[in-house]
C-alpha cells in the first residue's frame, strides 16, 4: 500500500495539483431550488390563459379606439360633443363584460329528455324542468287507445301470475338472491315476510275521504282555459298537460315527442306531426318558462342544445333546422350530454353515468373531449323501475290492482310511490306499512294502506338485471318515419356515430346481432322489424356472397339498436378501433347456417335484450 506522498515529491515529479480556472463544461450551471420553500405561478394568472388573454386584449383595443375617437373629435372642433371615456377595464372584469357578446343571460340552454325537458338561461343556477309532453284534442285518450300498463296476462293459468310464468321465475330468483345476500351481511330475514305482506294487502279496504277533508286536493287543468279554444292547434304542455282530466270534454291525448332518447316514431303517423309537436313544445316552454313572449326578441338570443353522446344525425339536423327557421336564434351550439355534465361540474376527466327516465348513457370524458369508443346507450331507466315496482306490488296483492300507467293520475301516483319508497339500502328492507291517496278527477279521494317488503329494492336492482324489465316494445316503430342518415360522398356508409363499447355489449348478448349489422339480413319480410338500411358490405363476410343467396346490402334489414350500432363494426372491443372492418363472428366452413343465424337474430329483435 502506497502511503501519502508529500507535496515536495509531487513538485519534483511534475504532478503538483494546480487550478487553472477553467470550467469542466460549457453548459450553464442551474442553481438547485430549495425543496422546502418553492413557488410557481404557472396557470395561476389570467394572462396565462389564451381565452382570457384574448378578451383582455379586446378590451384594451376598445380603450385605445375610444381614446383615438376622442382625440379626433377634439382636433376637429374644440367644443364638439366628445364621447365619454371608457373606464379602465381590468382583465378579470373583462371576462364578465356583456359588451363582448358573451352575456350568459342571452344564451338559452335546452336539454330535452324522454320524460322531462330542462330549459333555462346560461346565467340561471338551476334550469326549469317540465314534462316533455303535449296535450291536444283527440277523439280518444291514451288509456282508451292502448293496452294497460303494466301489461297483464288476463288469460293466465293462475291468478298468482298476472304477468306470466317467465317473469314470475325471474322475480322469484331475484328475491331468493336478495335473501342469500342479506343473510351473508348478517341482516335479519323473516321466513314469512312475503306472506305477511300479501295477506295484509289482500284484506285492506280503501277509506273514502270527503272533499273538504282533503288538504292536498289537486287542481286539475280546465280545458276551457286554452288561449284559443276553437283552434285545433291549441294545446297544453308540461304539468298542465298531465293534469288534464281523462274524462274531459272534449277529450285530450298526451303526445310524447321524445321516447327512449330519440324521436317517438311509434305513436305518430307522420314525421311532420312529430316535428310540429316537438317545435310547439319548445316554443311554449320558451314563452311560459323563460318569459320570452315576443317572437321578435328571439333573434337576439343564442342557443346551446344538449344532444346525446350517441346521437342520431337526423335528430341533430332537424333541431338545427327548427332553431334556424322556426325560432330564428342568432347562433346555435350543440354539446354532448357527458361533455355538458363535466363542464358544468368543473371536471376535465370523469366517467359520466346518466340515468334518465327511459335511457341510461355512459361515457368517459378526458381533457374536455368525449372518448368515442367509451359511449354506451342502454334503453332502460327510471320509468322501467316504476313499471317493475308496480308489477311486483300487483303480484303481492296491491290494494289498488286496477292501476294503469296509461291513465294520467295513475302514472303520477306510481311515480310518487317509487320516489317515496324505493331504495338501494338493505338496511331498510323489512315489512313496512305505508299509505297513499288516490286522487282522480271528479271522484272522491280514497286512502289506501299497504305493506311492502323486498319490492322496494328489487325494482331498482333491475338496473343490474335488465331482463326483469319489459323490453318488448322499446324498438317498435324505429325507422318507421325517419330514415337513417348516410354519408354525402359514400351512400353506403351511415353518418350516425359508432362505439366499440356499444358493439361489445351487443356481441356479448347476441353475437348474431353483430353479424346482422355487418350485412346479414335475417328477416327482411317482417315490416314491423325491417328498416330500410343500406349497410356497407364487408370483405370477409362470406354470408354476403352471391353463391349463398344472401340478401343484397341495399335491401331492408332490421335495426336492433337505435343508436350507435351502424356499420362498419370492429371485430372486438378495442379502444380506438373505429376504423377496423370485418365481422367479429368467425367466418369459414365451420360457421352456422344462415337459417340458424336468422332464427337467433329474430328472437333477439323481438325480445330486445336490454341494449
Amino acid at each position: 500500500m502506497v502511503g501519502k506522498v508529500s507535496e515536495r515529491v509531487l513538485l519534483r515529479e511534475g504532478l503538483e495539483r494546480t487550478d487553472n480556472g477553467m470550467k469542466q463544461t460549457n453548459w450553464p450551471d442551474v442553481t438547485p431550488i430549495n425543496q422546502k420553500n418553492y413557488y410557481t405561478d404557472y396557470m395561476k394568472r389570467d394572462d396565462q390563459v389564451l381565452a382570457l388573454r384574448l378578451q383582455a386584449e379586446a378590451a384594451r383595443d376598445r380603450l385605445v379606439q375610444s381614446a383615438k375617437d376622442r382625440d379626433r373629435a377634439l382636433a376637429r372642433n374644440g367644443h364638439a360633443e366628445v364621447p365619454l371615456p371608457v373606464a379602465d377595464i381590468q382583465p378579470e372584469d373583462a371576462v364578465a363584460s356583456s359588451n363582448d357578446g358573451a352575456d350568459p343571460s342571452k344564451v338559452i340552454v335546452i336539454h330535452p329528455g324522454s320524460q322531462n325537458l330542462r330549459i333555462g338561461f346560461a346565467s340561471d343556477a338551476l334550469p326549469k324542468t317540465i314534462p316533455t309532453t303535449v296535450a291536444t284534442r283527440f277523439p280518444q285518450t291514451e288509456s282508451e287507445m292502448y293496452d294497460s300498463l303494466p301489461r297483464r296476462q288476463w288469460a293466465a293459468k293462475t291468478t298468482d301470475q298476472p304477468h306470466g310464468e317467465e317473469w314470475f321465475k325471474k322475480y322469484l330468483k331475484m328475491s331468493n338472491d336478495l335473501k342469500v345476500d342479506m343473510r351473508a351481511n348478517k341482516r335479519k330475514v323473516l321466513p314469512n315476510s312475503k306472506e305477511l305482506v300479501g295477506n295484509f294487502n289482500r284484506r285492506t279496504e280503501p277509506e273514502m275521504i270527503p272533499k273538504h277533508n282533503d288538504p292536498q286536493e289537486i287542481d286539475w287543468t280546465d280545458v276551457n282555459s286554452l288561449e284559443d279554444p276553437e283552434s285545433v292547434a291549441s294545446c297544453f304542455i308540461g304539468n298542465a298537460a298531465q293534469r288534464v282530466p281523462d274524462d274531459s270534454d272534449p277529450k285530450f291525448k298526451l303526445w310524447w315527442p321524445i321516447q327512449h332518447g330519440v324521436f317517438n316514431e311509434d305513436d305518430y303517423a307522420t314525421a311532420e306531426h312529430l316535428y310540429d309537436d316537438f317545435e310547439t313544445l319548445l316554443d311554449k316552454a320558451i314563452r311560459q318558462e323563460l318569459g320570452l313572449t315576443s317572437t321578435s326578441t328571439w333573434k337576439n338570443y343564442s342557443c346551446v342544445f344538449v344532444i346525446p353522446d350517441l346521437y342520431d344525425k337526423k335528430y341533430v339536423e332537424q333541431v338545427l333546422k327548427s332553431c334556424m327557421t322556426w325560432f330564428e336564434f342568432s347562433r346555435i351550439c350543440f354539446i354532448q350530454e357527458s361533455m355538458a355534465a363535466t363542464f358544468g361540474a368543473g371536471y376535465t376527466q370523469a366517467c359520466v353515468v346518466d340515468v334518465g327516465a327511459q335511457k341510461t348513457s355512459i361515457a368517459c370524458v378526458e381533457d374536455g373531449l368525449c372518448i368515442e369508443d367509451s359511449r354506451i346507450n342502454l334503453k332502460y331507466g327510471g320509468y322501467d323501475v316504476t313499471d317493475t315496482f308496480i308489477k311486483m306490488m300487483i303480484y303481492d296483492n296491491f290494494p289498488y290492482p286496477k292501476i294503469n300507467l296509461r291513465r294520467r293520475y295513475d302514472f303520477l301516483l306510481a311515480e310518487e310511490l317509487k320516489i317515496k319508497h324505493c331504495t338501494m339500502s338493505q338496511a331498510d328492507i323489512s315489512v313496512q306499512l305505508y299509505q297513499f291517496h288516490l286522487r282522480a278527477p271528479n271522484q272522491p279521494t280514497y286512502k289506501y294502506q299497504f305493506k311492502t317488503y323486498d319490492e322496494v329494492i328489487l325494482a331498482p336492482m333491475g338496473f343490474y338485471e335488465p331482463a326483469i324489465f319489459d323490453n318488448s316494445t322499446k324498438l317498435r316503430g324505429r325507422r318507421k318515419l325517419i330514415d337513417r342518415s348516410y354519408n354525402a360522398y359514400d351512400a353506403d356508409v351511415p353518418d350516425d356515430p359508432t362505439s366499440a363499447a356499444q358493439t361489445a355489449i351487443l356481441a356479448l348478448i347476441k353475437p348474431s346481432v353483430v353479424s346482422n349489422a355487418n350485412g346479414f339480413q335475417p328477416n327482411a319480410s317482417d315490416p314491423n322489424l325491417a328498416t330500410p338500411v343500406k349497410e356497407k358490405s364487408q370483405p370477409f363476410n362470406f354470408l354476403s356472397r352471391g353463391d349463398l343467396s344472401a340478401t343484397p346490402a341495399g335491401s331492408n334489414a332490421p335495426s336492433p339498436t337505435p343508436e350507435g350500432t351502424s356499420t362498419p363494426v370492429p371485430p372486438a372491443f378495442h379502444f380506438g378501433a373505429n376504423g377496423t372492418t370485418g365481422s367479429p363472428a368467425p367466418n369459414g366452413p365451420g360457421q352456422p347456417s344462415q337459417r340458424s343465424l336468422a332464427r337467433a337474430t329474430r328472437g333477439y329483435v323481438r325480445g330486445f335484450c336490454g341494449s
